[in-house]
């Protein structure tokens, strides 16, 4: 991290998935983390208690601040409180994952 960022991380419902906001306080670009239900068979079925995280963006603006680590660790904070696994399909998230044992419990 090359700046100490001032960085809220919200979370927003967007069809049955979602997406966590990174606002860094000064800019007006935004990093963020889709995530959506796992489905499974037939294709109604929604698992509620896993979500598959499918993509982490922060635009080069506001990078090497440490956003994207922050919105996997809001995600980790979330699993953890509200009990759901995650299925890291994102190569960001998977690779936070392996750096991280301590979240293998919750790896879908």
């Amino acid at each position: 991290m090359t700046d100490e960022a001032q960085v809220t991380i919200t979370h927003h419902a967007q069809g049955q998935g979602g997406k966590y906001l990174a606002d860094v306080a000064g800019e007006s670009h935004q990093g963020y983390l889709e995530w959506e239900p796992k489905t499974g068979l037939p294709q109604e079925t929604v698992t509620s208690d896993v979500r598959v995280a499918t993509h982490t963006v922060v635009p080069d603006a506001i990078g090497g601040r440490g956003i994207a680590a922050q919105l996997v660790e809001r995600l980790v904070a979330d699993a953890r409180k509200q009990g759901f696994k995650i299925d890291p399909r994102c190569s960001y998230v998977a690779a936070k994952f392996d750096q991280n044992p301590g979240w293998a419990d919750l790896r879908a």
